[in-house]
């Protein structure tokens, strides 16, 4: 739980990051989980980083948070694409070293 609320909280404003991204950079470190596992740990403990950051493979920040990781990320300067539906992860996504 730990590494992944640690990966999210580097992820700088104007970027974003898959939650299968996330789940890479973790199992890298700890050998385990998936992109289901990063939404389990920052549903339940995600509110101290900057859980909008993270989104779906298609750039679509959660369903049930939309309006507000979307403002979020507008504030952030972030890019979105033309509809501002969703994130342009061609030109947003962060990769860390």
């Amino acid at each position: 739980m730990e590494a992944v609320l640690d990966v999210v909280g580097e992820i700088p404003a104007g970027r974003a990051m898959t939650y299968g991204g996330v789940a890479e950079v973790v199992g890298q470190v700890l050998g385990r989980g998936g992109p289901r596992q990063v939404g389990q740990v920052l549903s339940r403990a995600g509110s101290g980083v900057p859980w909008w950051r993270v989104v779906n493979a298609a750039g679509a920040p959660p369903r049930h948070h939309h309006a507000s990781a979307i403002e979020r990320l507008r504030a952030d300067g972030c890019p979105l694409v033309a509809d501002g539906t969703r994130v342009d992860l061609r030109a947003a996504v962060h990769r860390p070293v």
